[in-house]
Order: structure tokens, then C-alpha cells, then sequence
């Protein structure tokens, strides 16, 4: 009997020693970060800036990006597969809803639920500017291909 609760000890220990090392030496996330990428168009008019995703979070819980609309776009209706959530920074920014229209200013939300229909749109001069929350972030944020990606600058030489 007490060789089974010495190996229960001990299995136990090495099993905390192995953990706490894993987490000290290899967080599998990136404590603080300038994000990982940057998606344009060819005249850089419209911009995501990829800010949380699996390469710098270690999984697809979410995805958070900053999106840049130049002036006059519109967009056509579109469905995602999760949650989408928009965090107005600047300009005007138009979020329709299943048909429910809506312009949305600095320091607003706008808010998709899976199987919605939403339109967007910028309804200033100047670009808007987004803060854009996908939840999960694997499933429901969209597809950048067909733009231009290059990896986000950190200066200090990683």
C-alpha cells in the first residue's frame, strides 16, 4: 500500500515539475505584442492589421484585428460563423444588420451574431477605422487571400 501512494506522490510531483517548467520556459502565447500581420489591398486603401490570432495567442479562441475602410466603400452582405464585434475608433462607420441600418461613430459598437446578414460601409470623408473582434476566431473571422500580407515590424529584432 504505501509503495501505491509513494508512486501517486511522485507521479503527481513530476507531473507538477513538468507543467510549471513548460509554463516558465514556453507560455504558448505571447505576453505582449504589436500583432502579427498586416493585410492591404494594392493601394494600401484598405488595411487589417492582425493584432490577436493563433500565431501570438496559441490558439483560436479569438481573433481581433484593426480594419481600415477607405472613404466611399461598400461592402455586400456577408454571413459569418461566429460572433463579430466592431469597436468604432474613427470616421463612420455603416453596420446593416438583417436589414436594420445603422451608422456607427467613434466609440460605438456594432454587434453580428452568427447566421446574420451584415453589409458594411464608411459614411465620411475620411477612412473608418475598427477595432474588429471575431469570436471564435478560427471559425468566424474572415479570409484576407487575395491581398497583399507582410508581417508587422516589432524594432526589436525579433
Amino acid at each position: 500500500m504505501w509503495i501505491r501512494a509513494v508512486s501517486i506522490i511522485l507521479g503527481f510531483y513530476l507531473f507538477t515539475v513538468t507543467v510549471v517548467a513548460q509554463d516558465e520556459s514556453q507560455p504558448g502565447y505571447q505576453y505582449t505584442t504589436k500583432g502579427t500581420r498586416i493585410f492591404s489591398n494594392a493601394d494600401q486603401s484598405f488595411l487589417a492589421k492582425i493584432l490577436v490570432e493563433d500565431a501570438n495567442l496559441g490558439s483560436e479562441e479569438v481573433k481581433v484585428a484593426e480594419l481600415t475602410f477607405p472613404s466611399g466603400y461598400a461592402g455586400s452582405g456577408h454571413l459569418h460563423g461566429a460572433i463579430e464585434i466592431f469597436y468604432v475608433l474613427s470616421g463612420r462607420f455603416g453596420h446593416s444588420v438583417n436589414g436594420v441600418d445603422a451608422v456607427l461613430g467613434p466609440g460605438e459598437i456594432g454587434i453580428v451574431k452568427p447566421g446574420d446578414t451584415v453589409i458594411h460601409s464608411v459614411h465620411s470623408e475620411e477612412p473608418a477605422v475598427v477595432l474588429t473582434i471575431w469570436v471564435p476566431g478560427g471559425e468566424g473571422a474572415p479570409s484576407f487571400s487575395g491581398l497583399v500580407e507582410r508581417p508587422i515590424e516589432t524594432g526589436d529584432g525579433k
